[in-house]
């Protein structure tokens, strides 16, 4: 399990900073129990390691004009390893596409798409999306209202299972 390289300092630094990103060294020693010196020494290593990608401001979309948030679902004509890749490679092209996932099941794809108004959604459906090559079906859900968006991955759930198989 890859948590085994983690230590419980390690675990709580993450937690911590994806709690709240910004918050200084010294704030973030005290948080987890040792000095900033060697909290600093992990938190870079951590980055280094790659469990840490990047540091983001949560912004508000409807605040900045994007009103309408579709999930759409994308099945390929054909799932051969360099269509699915070529596939990603186009998602990774346009802007409004924030997520792409790769699915088991119906669809072969799940997008996660803002516009700022239901028409710019509908000019990248029908001029883009649609007119893709191996793009054989796409099914739109639009979003009405968001319940939870919470980023990251349950820390509390993690530090269960660790003590559990302690």
């Amino acid at each position: 399990m890859v948590t085994t390289r983690l230590d419980e300092i390690d675990r709580k630094i993450l937690a911590e900073l994806q709690a709240d990103g910004r918050m200084t060294n010294v704030e973030l020693a005290k948080r987890v129990g040792i000095s900033a010196p060697p909290c600093l020494r992990r938190v870079r290593t951590l980055e280094e390691s790659g469990f840490i990608r990047g540091y983001h401001a949560e912004v508000n979309a409807r605040e900045l004009g994007f009103e309408v948030q579709v999930f759409a679902m994308v099945g390929l004509e054909s799932q051969a390893e360099s269509e699915l890749s070529a596939f990603e490679a186009r998602c990774q092209e346009w802007p409004l596409v924030r997520e792409c996932h790769m699915l088991n099941g119906e669809v072969d794809f799940m997008l996660k798409c803002v516009a700022p108004d239901l028409s710019s959604f509908q000019q990248f459906l029908t001029g883009e999306l649609l007119t893709t090559p191996n793009v054989a079906s796409v099914k739109t859900s639009l979003v009405i209202r968001g319940a939870k968006d919470e980023p990251g991955v349950p820390f509390d759930v993690l530090e269960d299972r660790m003590n559990r198989t302690a």
